[in-house]
Order: C-alpha cells, then structure tokens, then sequence
C-alpha cells in the first residue's frame, strides 16, 4: 500500500509543478510570498479538516520537534517558488529533483541498509535522467542566461540562477533525510502528527508573508490566484500521500518522489505545448524506468 503513496505523491507533485508554471507570472516582486501564502492556507485548511475527521489532538510539543524538518522544507519551497519568475534561465527544476538520490544515499550510509542491486541500478537510471535534462536545460538557454547576466549584477545572477538551485537541492534533500529518520528509521513522531506540523507550520509562514504583503501595501486577493491555488491543492494532497510512503520506506520512497520534474515536463508538453528533444525524451525514459523498477521492488 505505501508504494501507492508514494506513486501519489510522484503524480500531485508533478500536477502541482505544472500549475506552478501556468501561474508563473513575471511580473511582481512578490509573487514567490503570494504563492507560499495560497499554500500555506490550503495546508492550515486540511490540517484542521484532518484532525477533526481523523480525532487527532494537536500538540505543540510534537510540532516544534518537527520543527527542523518543517523549517528545510519550507525554506526550500520559498526557494523554488522564488525561482520560477527565472525557471527558463536555470537549471533549477531538474537538479533540484537530484535530492531524492541524495536522501536515498545518505539514509544508506547512516544506516546501513542492504538492497538488491536493482535498486542501485534504478538510482543511477534516475540521476542519469536527471542530469541529461538538466545539461539539456543549460545548453537549450544558454543565450537566455547571456542577456539575463549582461542585464543584471553578478550578485543576484549568481543567487537567482545558480545558488537558489543548489540551496533548494540540499534543503529539500536534508528534509527528506530527516523524515526518513523522523518517521522511518527511528519512528520519532507519527504520521499524523508529522503532516498536522508541517502544514501548521507552513500556515504560520503564510499569516506572516500575508502580513508583510500588508505592510508593504501589496494587493493580494485569494481570488487572483486560481492557478496556485490549484497548485497548492496538488501541493497538499500530495504532502499527505508523501508522509504515509516516507514512514513505510524512506529509502526507496525519496528517489521516486523527488523524480516528479519528469512528470511534470511531460504534462508541460501536454498542457502548455511546451517542446521537448528527442535527448529530454531520453532523459524522462531513464528516470521513469528507474521509477518502474524502485517500484517493482515492492510487488
């Protein structure tokens, strides 16, 4: 059953990632603040919709111990959505997907696990994909990053088109390590309580970005934002789907949910006629038969 959660969340981030993009509007300073606010209402909104279905009691205590992976995660999606303004000049959407490998690694060194060498063939299948569309995405805009560089301070083409990218990588890859201790490996806090704290969390950082946008006189209306908030009801749904599959097995569960770019290129196709080579082809076929095969793993 977890594999299907972990399926899940691979397909509603990748839905969630598409209308991110159709709600990237470039203009605006702080559209990145808007987006973390239509997030954080929608998750506020289903951790107390969960808790008075599920008849979970709220505990302060658990959430603050939750606190440092709520806290990467968050800081890492800030990052991402303010990226999105420059998504066509980075190669921010694909090497930020590197951090399910990384996770997957790193929770098998500190813990020593023992695999079938299928499941390392799988990892390599999808950090191969991955890098392939990343080389492809830096070649493909190369000229794009010339104008933006020529246009711009070395300081904020630096952060914006290299640092944000890195930054978000190990953020997200130090979240997802952590629940895979949190909730796997060492069993600190239950599933519940770790979705419930999380999206409590993120619903503090919207109620301060929403304050802010006050200070700042920034107009910001729920209703102007239909596309995000689209995309933070794809967002959240797959954030539930994604605590059940990281408590059931992190190690295998981290590479397919961080491959969900792949997915998310393919519906860009779709939806928004974006082009894709016959190499990005190739690079989606590696990681989604890497995906297949993590997956078989289960069966």
């Amino acid at each position: 059953m977890w594999m299907a959660f972990t399926l899940l969340t691979f397909i509603c981030w990748g839905v969630a990632d598409l209308f991110y993009k159709m709600g990237n509007h470039k203009e605006g300073e702080y559209n990145h603040l808007k987006t973390g606010i239509m997030v954080g209402l929608v998750m506020g909104i289903h951790a107390i919709i969960y808790m008075i279905v599920k008849k979970v009691d709220f505990s302060l205590i658990e959430t603050l111990k939750y606190l440092p992976v709520s806290l990467c995660y968050i800081l890492s999606m800030v990052i991402g959505y303010r990226g999105l303004k420059y998504l066509e000049l980075s190669i921010s959407s694909p090497v930020q997907n590197t951090s399910g490998v990384i996770t997957a690694l790193l929770l098998l060194l500190f813990f020593k696990e023992k695999l079938p060498i299928s499941f390392f063939i799988a990892l390599v299948l999808i950090f191969s994909g991955i890098i392939i569309i990343s080389i492809l995405e830096v070649k493909d805009n190369k000229n794009e990053r010339k104008n933006f560089k020529k246009n711009n301070s070395f300081k904020k083409f630096f952060s914006l088109i290299i640092l944000f990218p890195i930054c978000y990588c190990i953020l997200d890859g130090l979240g997802t390590f952590l629940d895979g201790i949190y909730l796997d490996k060492l069993e600190l806090i239950s599933e519940d309580m770790a979705l419930i704290a999380y999206e409590f969390t993120f619903l503090f950082y919207a109620i301060v970005s929403f304050i802010y946008l006050k200070i700042k006189k920034e107009k910001f209306s729920v209703m102007n934002e239909k596309t995000m908030l689209a995309a933070a009801l794809f967002e959240t749904a797959g954030q539930m789907f994604y605590v059940y599959a990281m408590a059931k097995d992190a190690t295998i569960a981290a590479p397919i949910v961080g491959s969900y770019c792949v997915l998310s290129m393919l519906l860009s196709r779709i939806f928004l006629k974006e082009k894709l080579t016959k190499q990005e082809y190739a690079g989606i076929f590696l990681v989604l038969a890497g995906v297949i095969i993590l997956a078989i793993l289960d069966i």
